[in-house]
C-alpha cells in the first residue's frame, strides 16, 4: 500500500474518527499528542510518532509524551526499594565489622553510627545510577521508570547530583515540593522543576 492511500483514524474530542488520507489531515487541529491509527495498527499512537506526520505538520519527535510521566507512587516505591538494599548492605557490612568488634557497648556504637550514612549513601548512588546508561537506579530499574531531561535524554552526573541535592527543598515544608507532583501535568516534584528533569515509565502500548 503507497503512503499516499494509506487511512487515518484520528481521535477528535475523545471519538475516533475517519477515515483520512495523509493529506486531509492538514486541515484537522492535530496537535503532537493527538492519538491517530494506521490500519495495520493494534494500537493508537500520537501524531509526533509518525514520520509522516513529522514531515506533513512539522511536529518534533517526543521522548517523554504526557501519559508516559511516572506517578507519584511509583516514585515512592522506587524510592523505598533503594533504601531497603542500601539498608541490607549496611547490615551486612555491620556483622563484618562485628567479627573484629567483641565488646558489646562498641557494637552497639558503631551499628548506630553509622545510620547516618545511609542517606549519604543513596544520595551518592542516586545519583551515579541516573546519571548512568540505564538512569535509574535499582528500584527504578525494577518499575521500568528512569531519570531523563526535558526531552527524555540521559541527564549528567552535574545535574544528577543538583536534583538529588535539591531533594531537600522538595522535603520542606510538609514534603510540598513531593506532593506537588500531584499538581503538575509532567508529575514534577521541586528538586525536578529546579534540575529541568522528568521521570518517566515504559510506554504500555
Amino acid at each position: 500500500m503507497q503512503e499516499n492511500n494509506i487511512e487515518y483514524t484520528v481521535v477528535i474530542d475523545g471519538k475516533p474518527k475517519g477515515p483520512y488520507q495523509l493529506e486531509e489531515l492538514k486541515s484537522l487541529k492535530i496537535r503532537t499528542g493527538t492519538f491517530i491509527r494506521k490500519p495495520d495498527m493494534d494500537d493508537y499512537k500520537e501524531a509526533h510518532e509518525f514520520p509522516e506526520l513529522r514531515e506533513l505538520l512539522g511536529f518534533t519527535y517526543q521522548k517523554t509524551a504526557p501519559q508516559y510521566f511516572a506517578s507519584f507512587d511509583q516514585r515512592l516505591l522506587a524510592s523505598a526499594i533503594d533504601y531497603f538494599f542500601l539498608t541490607i548492605g549496611y547490615l551486612l557490612l555491620v556483622l563484618l565489622v562485628y567479627v573484629f568488634i567483641e565488646e558489646k557497648t562498641q557494637r552497639i556504637i558503631v551499628s548506630l553510627g553509622g545510620i547516618p550514612l545511609i542517606p549519604i549513601a543513596k544520595f551518592i548512588y542516586s545519583s551515579l545510577a541516573e546519571a548512568s546508561e540505564k538512569q535509574a537506579t535499582w528500584g527504578k530499574s525494577l518499575l521500568n521508570i528512569k531519570v531523563t531531561d526535558m526531552g527524555g535524554n540521559r541527564i549528567t552526573l552535574g545535574v544528577a547530583l543538583g536534583r538529588n541535592a535539591a531533594k531537600a527543598i522538595s522535603t520542606a515544608p510538609f514534603f510540598f515540593g513531593y506532593l506537588y507532583s500531584f499538581l503538575n501535568k509532567k508529575q514534577q516534584c521541586f528538586h525536578d522543576m529546579i534540575a529541568n528533569t522528568l521521570v518517566i515509565k515504559d510506554r504500555l502500548i
